[in-house]
């Protein structure tokens, strides 16, 4: 059910990597709707929510829970932490595309201008920053699917291995047209989870079945804290 010392070095080669079941299928429905407690305070229409553990003692129970620490230390080590969290919530009203990227930017609570890091923006009045590569590679996303998830309601592209290019420029143009060529559709089930690099090349497309959700608790982990005084956003216990 979680990885071994294998499937993790493959997790790495691949940058991707789908678990079907991380949670009981019995806490669904309870996860649905503290899901959509959440949405719906925070204005239904959206796609999404920024720091939803802060919300809900449900899901930070769920993403500091044992299996939680059973999928991510065999990747990250003991000392992985939560640096930031999201709701994505694709549905009839929020249905979009998601154009070929890397993530390559990370949420801080303050600035504060270090080398190698930059350049800086905000998002709904939190700052946020490109670091170094080396950060980036030693981060890993966690996706946790409410719903079953294919490719008629939003499943996510990836190409896989892309994230272990020997020279990534993360400012460089991106070859939709090969990623396309190349990619490969990440089904999960309702209870599973997709984890992968945030440096792998991924997309998404709209939801052709409208009257399917495609709700993800979205977590993204460290090992290591910043330099220079900077500090994740979230930077949630270790999971040890």
């Amino acid at each position: 059910m979680f990885p071994t010392a294998d499937q993790a070095l493959r997790m790495d080669r691949d940058g991707v990597a789908v678990w079907h079941q991380v949670f009981p299928q019995d806490h669904l429905s309870g996860l649905r709707a503290e899901f959509n407690g959440i949405m719906a305070a925070s204005d239904r229409g959206r796609a999404g929510v920024r720091s939803p553990l802060a919300r809900s003692m449900a899901l930070c129970e769920l993403a500091e829970s044992a299996a939680m620490r059973r999928l991510v230390e065999p990747i990250l080590g003991p000392t992985a932490f939560i640096a930031r969290s999201l709701l994505f919530d694709k549905h009839r009203a929020a249905n979009w595309d998601v154009a070929w990227h890397r993530d390559t930017t990370i949420a801080v609570r303050e600035r504060i201008d270090v080398p190698g890091f930059g350049p800086w923006s905000v998002k709904s009045g939190v700052h946020h920053v490109r670091p170094p590569v080396r950060v980036l590679a030693n981060m890993l996303t966690v996706r946790l699917h409410l719903d079953d998830c294919d490719e008629s309601n939003g499943a996510l592209l990836v190409v896989p291995g892309s994230h272990a290019a020997r020279h990534l420029d993360l400012a460089g143009p991106i070859d939709a047209v090969d990623c396309e060529r190349r990619c490969v559709a990440c089904s999960v089930p309702g209870g599973g989870a997709l984890l992968m690099r945030p440096l792998i090349l991924h997309a998404s497309k709209r939801t052709v079945a409208p009257a399917r959700r495609r709700r993800v608790l979205h977590l993204e982990f460290a090992a290591s804290m910043l330099e220079g005084g900077l500090r994740w956003f979230e930077e949630r216990a270790g999971l040890a």
